[in-house]
């Protein structure tokens, strides 16, 4: 009993409490302080099961990457606290920060969702038969603004004066104008995605409105030609646009 009395006296026990807190505060500093954190998860489509090769897991923080698996796990080495985002293309980012476990690891599982596909709208025109493009071609005409010419301009010269000078006037007729060439322009293209249909020229649409400046057809001519004399021409100027370009 003078033995165990000696060891257990309120000086030994202080000193063995002191030991056992020394002990815990640098257990709890050991787990609570990660050097590196283990990451692991998986991302998880379960509406479209497919292979993830694009997925990429990029360390915001440290400004790094690596690419996971095809099966969707993925792992790195990161710190506590890093912001992590998950990109895989077709899908929204997601996004984490690092929160170590007891074990230095963290251990993350997503669920993740494609948005749906959106779709432009496709208008699908059809081709205009020759019949109806010749119709088209031979109503072609400037819209009348009814300009006060010859006798009339005598007869009426505050009118004539007016129509000549006003800002007003002046925009009816520039209007009146580009209305017509844009008549003129969409016969031409109607003609052009003819040809293309039938393998008589071999032209992007994207270059129509470029071969419609370079073909510059006469309007009369345009108006009144044959369909053979109209095929001819234009692909004689197709030709000689080709060795230009």
């Amino acid at each position: 009993m003078g033995v165990l009395g000696g060891i257990l006296s309120s000086g030994n026990m202080r000193f063995l409490f002191l030991f056992l807190a020394l002990i815990s505060t640098s257990f709890v500093f050991t787990q609570e302080s990660c050097d590196k954190v283990f990451l692991k998860g998986r991302v998880i489509d379960s509406l479209r099961p497919q292979s993830f090769y694009n997925l990429m897991v990029v360390n915001k923080s440290a400004g790094k990457g690596v690419f996971g698996q095809p099966n969707g796990f993925f792992s790195a080495y990161v710190s506590e606290g890093d912001q992590i985002v998950l990109s895989i293309k077709g899908y929204p980012k997601y996004q984490l920060n690092v929160k170590a476990d007891s074990n230095c690891q963290c251990i993350v599982e997503f669920f993740i969702e494609r948005p749906p596909q959106v779709f432009d709208e496709v208008i699908i025109r059809p081709l205009k038969t020759l019949d109806q493009i010749k119709e088209d071609r031979s109503s072609l005409a400037l819209r009348e603004t009814r300009m006060v010419t010859g006798i009339q301009a005598f007869q009426s010269p505050i009118t004539a004066l007016y129509q000549a000078f006003s800002k007003k006037e002046r925009n009816k007729r520039w209007i009146a104008e580009q209305e017509y060439k844009d008549n003129k322009a969409k016969i031409v293209r109607e003609l052009l995605s003819l040809y293309v249909a039938y393998d008589i020229l071999e032209l992007d649409e994207n270059q129509f409105d470029i071969f419609i400046q370079f073909l510059n057809i006469n309007e009369d001519f345009l108006k009144t030609a044959s369909e053979m004399e109209l095929v001819l021409f234009i692909k004689d100027k197709y030709e000689h646009f080709l060795m230009l370009r």
